[in-house]
């Protein structure tokens, strides 16, 4: 048997904190090996025990997750690290995912939810709570650098679409990205190889000046496809 996916709950609500710790304790596949109620504490136990997910609360005493988190990143630099929150600020989201969040959870997730987005993580993938939909549309928006300024009353010309550029094989593979898919269940379902996939998956991402699997979901959301 595989030893257990080691966790750490990074949480200042003892009461949940625990709660959190015990429900997992009841899944074989994983083991909390520490918990933390502060930030600093956070890094040392992250340093510490290397795990290999991070479930990181946004409201810390003095400073917010998302600050910590790539802090956090450095400690533990093969931890995903999964923002489990009850904040459903459109920002927080979109600086949550450009500081390399693997995902982000409410609070109100229920359990098999969690365990999956885990388990989700433990292979690179990424989830978001499905309430954080018109959410996740403003944070693409938050992704998108500023329109520069135009320097005559000319109306601006209409920017092309950034997925024009892509093959129609790369469309249909970005989709199934945007559906949650994984490398090998999109090569199942497109009948190639699951290295043919990967490099299209490295194409996408260069053509559209991504970085990630989940601003490639949020760029698809926004353009309404």
């Amino acid at each position: 048997m595989p030893a257990p996916a080691r966790l750490l709950v990074v949480d200042d609500h003892t009461l949940f904190r625990r709660g959190l710790t015990a429900l997992l304790a009841a899944q074989p596949a994983l083991q909390v090996v520490g918990e933390a109620a502060d930030a600093g504490e956070a890094l040392r136990r992250a340093a510490e025990l290397q795990p290999d997910v991070i479930l990181l609360d946004h409201h810390l005493p003095g400073v917010s997750g998302v600050d910590v988190l790539q802090n956090l990143r450095q400690a533990a630099p093969a931890a995903r690290v999964l923002m489990l929150t009850v904040s459903e600020d459109a920002e927080t989201l979109a600086r949550a995912l450009r500081q390399g969040a693997h995902g982000y959870l409410l609070k109100t997730v229920d359990s098999e939810m969690l365990v999956a987005a885990i388990e989700r993580a433990l292979r690179g993938q990424s989830t978001i709570s499905p309430e954080m939909t018109d959410q996740l549309v403003s944070a693409f928006q938050a992704l998108r650098p500023p329109a520069p300024a135009v320097a005559t009353a000319a109306p601006a010309p209409v920017p092309a679409d950034p997925l024009a550029q892509l093959s129609p094989r790369e469309r249909e593979i970005l989709q199934e990205i945007a559906a949650g898919a994984s490398n090998k269940e999109i090569a199942r379902r497109l009948d190639i190889a699951e290295t043919t996939v990967k490099i299209h998956v490295q194409h996408i991402l260069r053509k559209l000046g991504l970085s990630s699997r989940v601003q490639a979901a949020v760029l698809l959301a926004g353009h309404g496809r």
